[in-house]
Order: structure tokens, then C-alpha cells, then sequence
């Protein structure tokens, strides 16, 4: 009889400290599709829970983050499904959202930067955090995604472009060369040029 990982010892432990190991990128990848790290690490958990339950289904020599990420992915959707069916008011309440002090130039940018993704398409969202973030090849997404890496990259370039539109740079090193000066320089130019 076959060893199926999950039967044994040896595939039971190789499958969980693999799973641990991904913890981070799941959660960074949970994070994507939820702004509240509550349900991100809610969503973490569900998907490691239906993983381990599932081990039995992973087949070896094949990659264990894009199986997990997968999961994630349709147990996002299915939680999207039922809670457009149970909605009892607008998910997007202002009174939901947290107050902030205003704080330096750098956390903001990060803050315009975080509302710009989460401003994207849900599939150009996907791809760019997966690649551009987690860093993700672009076979692993298209395997994550079941669709053709030619999609994949056309979905990138398309999340690249809008998102430096919507952060007024011209190009990927503008919004680098910005920030080698002082934060307070760039202000000034910025407000100067327009």
C-alpha cells in the first residue's frame, strides 16, 4: 500500500512543519482579501483547518503552498457567497473604519499604497500580492489561479499600471527616486509640479 502523507509518521510530521512554515505567507496572503487582521487570521485558520483535515488529498512533489493557497482562495469566495445572502447592512460602514492620527509622509504613503490595492479588481489584487509581494513565481500563480501564465502576467502589468496611476507616478522608479530624498523635499516638489 502506498504511503499517502497524513498516514504515517513521517508524512504527518513533513506535512505539518511544511505547513508551519507557510503560516506567514498564508496570513500575508489573507490579508489581500480581508482589511480587518481579525478575519485575515480567522480565514488563516479555516484554510489550515480544511488543510489538514484534507492532507490526505495533497499529492507529494507537488507544491504545498499553492494547494494551501487555493483552499484559501475558495474558502474566501464561498464565505463571500453566504454573507452576500446574510447581509444584514453595508459592509462598508464609515463607523467601521478606525480613526488615525496623522503620522509621517512614509506611513501614509503605505497607507495610499494598502487603499490603492484594495481598490484593484479582486483578480489583479490576487496576482499582485502574490507575486509582487510573496513573491510567487508565475507558474505557482497560475496553478493557484487555473489559468494561463500569459493571464497572469497580463493581470500584473494591468494592477502595476493602475496602481501607479492612481499614485500620480509615472513610472515604477519614480515612486522609489521620490522617496532617496527627505520626505519633507518630496512634498515640495510634489505640490510644485502640479
Amino acid at each position: 500500500m502506498p504511503s499517502v502523507p497524513g498516514q504515517d509518521g513521517y508524512g504527518r510530521d513533513a506535512s505539518n512543519s511544511e505547513i508551519v512554515r507557510l503560516i506567514p505567507a498564508l496570513r500575508a496572503f489573507a490579508r489581500t482579501f480581508c482589511r480587518d487582521i481579525n478575519d485575515a487570521d480567522d480565514l488563516v485558520q479555516e484554510t489550515l483547518t480544511k488543510g489538514l483535515a484534507n492532507i490526505h488529498q495533497f499529492h507529494p512533489g507537488t507544491s504545498m503552498k499553492s494547494w494551501l493557497f487555493t483552499i484559501m482562495r475558495n474558502t474566501f469566495y464561498t464565505r463571500v457567497r453566504i454573507a452576500a445572502r446574510e447581509a444584514p447592512g453595508s459592509a462598508e460602514c464609515v463607523s467601521s473604519r478606525p480613526a488615525t492620527d496623522a503620522t509621517q509622509e512614509w506611513s501614509a504613503r503605505g497607507r495610499e499604497m494598502q487603499a490603492a490595492i484594495h481598490r484593484l479588481p479582486q483578480e489583479q489584487r490576487e496576482v499582485i500580492m502574490l507575486i509582487g509581494v510573496l513573491g510567487v513565481s508565475y507558474e505557482e500563480a497560475s496553478e493557484i489561479f487555473d489559468c494561463p501564465m500569459g493571464t497572469i502576467k497580463s493581470r500584473l502589468n494591468r494592477a502595476r499600471a493602475r496602481l501607479l496611476k492612481e499614485l500620480d507616478e509615472v513610472s515604477t522608479p519614480a515612486s522609489v527616486e521620490r522617496f532617496e530624498s527627505h520626505p519633507v523635499a518630496s512634498l515640495r516638489i510634489r505640490i510644485k509640479s502640479r
